[in-house]
């Protein structure tokens, strides 16, 4: 686990999010109960690691409008996790996603408006809370952003959306101490991961950033079919 958290680490410092698409299908191997819990108390630690860094190009009016949506997501992800059947939600989080991949990479440009932003808030708050992926609706729109926005705007937005998932997830009495004392044995990981990923940085173009986003958000689209399917 601790070396998925690494590379996952690793990869959200590079382009923005990554954390859950290599860390999340390897605890669910492991150990599924601790699914969407520790992963969720990482993408609450992992972002202030980000900041202490880069903060002068967060864009605070889309997070005005995406984060108070994704409080309402929280909670319908809150009632899917207790009523409904999870497979059934992550094969229509990945599809969604997929297909949200599929037409921008050439055609289609995703607009950055209030519309745009709610709608990719509530859907992230839904699957971030249920399955513990939910930054790919927000990265998709914010694709053709310089990359320094990218990261800083998301790290924010998985800082105060994680805490929003467990907030939801300790009201719904689904938290264990357990699993918060082992995110905080494991939170030293995510620090040299971000380290890493700032060293690596310089070697990844700006132009170069846009496809790995959409190509870690199709990853992350696929881990979590399969993880759903089977």
């Amino acid at each position: 686990m601790a070396l998925a958290l690494l590379a996952g680490a690793t990869v959200q410092s590079l382009v923005g999010l990554g954390l859950g698409l290599v860390s999340a299908p390897v605890i669910t191997l492991v150990e599924p109960r601790l699914m969407p819990e520790l992963m969720l108390w990482l993408a609450l630690a992992l972002p202030f690691v980000t900041l202490a860094h880069e903060r002068e190009d967060i864009d605070w009016h889309g997070l005005g409008w995406s984060l108070p949506s994704r409080v309402l997501g929280t909670g319908v992800g809150v009632v899917a996790v207790t009523a409904l059947e999870p497979r059934l939600l992550g094969v229509a989080v990945g599809v969604m996603v997929l297909l949200a991949v599929a037409m921008t990479w050439r055609t289609v440009v995703l607009p950055l408006n209030r519309t745009s932003l709610v709608v990719a808030g509530a859907i992230s708050g839904v699957s971030g809370t249920a399955t513990s992926i939910g930054g790919p609706p927000l990265a998709l729109l914010y694709q053709h952003r310089p990359p320094r926005t990218i990261r800083t705007t998301l790290a924010v937005y998985f800082m105060v959306g994680a805490a929003l998932s467990l907030a939801g997830l300790g009201l719904a009495g689904h938290l264990e101490r357990d699993t918060f004392l082992l995110a905080l044995a494991l939170s030293p990981v995510l620090a040299v991961g971000a380290l890493l990923g700032r060293v690596l940085r310089p070697r990844l173009p700006a132009s170069r950033v846009r496809p790995v986003v959409l190509l870690v958000c199709a990853s992350s689209a696929l881990v979590l079919l399969v993880r759903s399917l089977t």
